[in-house]
């Protein structure tokens, strides 16, 4: 990689599935299966996304197939009743979308699906019409960069940044996603940056920081704090 951050346009499956707002209610279930999904995105006449249809929201014909009532006999709320008797994509859908654009970053489309408590998302260009869509296994795709492409970012965009002419007493070794930085540096204030900026590297699962402060020379460094009068943090 060449440093620059991942963005749904990287992972997003580009070939996608749509359904316009009058697709009967079996076509539905037919497309579903067909292409193993458990959503599809809705689309009005001018290819703009209004919804998504679910297995969620279908399976409330079932659920209601004989008018059974929710928990402690109250029905279920109008939405609820409303998709039980819905025949079409229009009626089925939940609406509006919650979408995101091909440039938005991953942590983004993370954070939209978690306040959402959806697992894919439409994703859509600045007038609303459809490019693709991103799953929750499209964001973690990441996670499988080779270790060696995550140590190269670690040192160029981690090390080589914060501590400069001393970075090469610095190792970068990753195994599996884990970094483990170590060595010794000179600005030893700069070591919970050096961990917080490491596992902000696309790819890392974790972060081991051995790093320590130079040994102290009274004599030639008055300036480096003593190791072994340092108060515990």
């Amino acid at each position: 990689m060449d440093g620059t951050a991942t963005i749904v346009n990287d992972v997003m499956t580009h070939r996608v599935v749509a359904l316009r707002t009058g697709a009967a209610f079996k076509d539905i279930v037919r497309t579903m299966r067909q292409w193993q999904v458990s959503a599809l995105p809705v689309l009005d006449d001018a290819g703009h996304v209004v919804g998504v249809v679910s297995e969620a929201d279908m399976l409330a014909k079932e659920e209601y197939r004989r008018g059974d009532l929710g928990g402690h006999g109250q029905p279920e709320p109008p939405a609820g009743l409303r998709k039980a008797g819905a025949v079409t994509a229009g009626g089925l859908m939940t609406a509006p979308a919650v979408t995101v654009t091909p440039n938005a970053t991953l942590a983004h489309a993370a954070r939209l699906m978690a306040r959402n408590n959806v697992k894919r998302l439409p994703v859509v260009d600045h007038d609303g019409a459809l490019k693709g869509i991103v799953s929750r296994s499209d964001l973690l795709k990441v996670f499988l960069r080779a270790d060696e492409d995550i140590a190269g970012d670690v040192r160029r965009e981690v090390v080589l940044r914060l501590f400069g002419t001393c970075a090469q007493a610095v190792r970068t070794e990753v195994r599996d996603g884990v970094v483990t930085l170590r060595g010794r540096v000179r600005d030893t204030s700069l070591i919970p940056l050096a961990r917080l900026l490491a596992r902000a590297v696309e790819g890392v699962v974790d972060v081991c920081c051995e790093l320590s402060g130079l040994p102290r020379r009274p004599d030639l460094d008055p300036d480096l704090p003593d190791p072994q009068r340092a108060t515990p943090a």
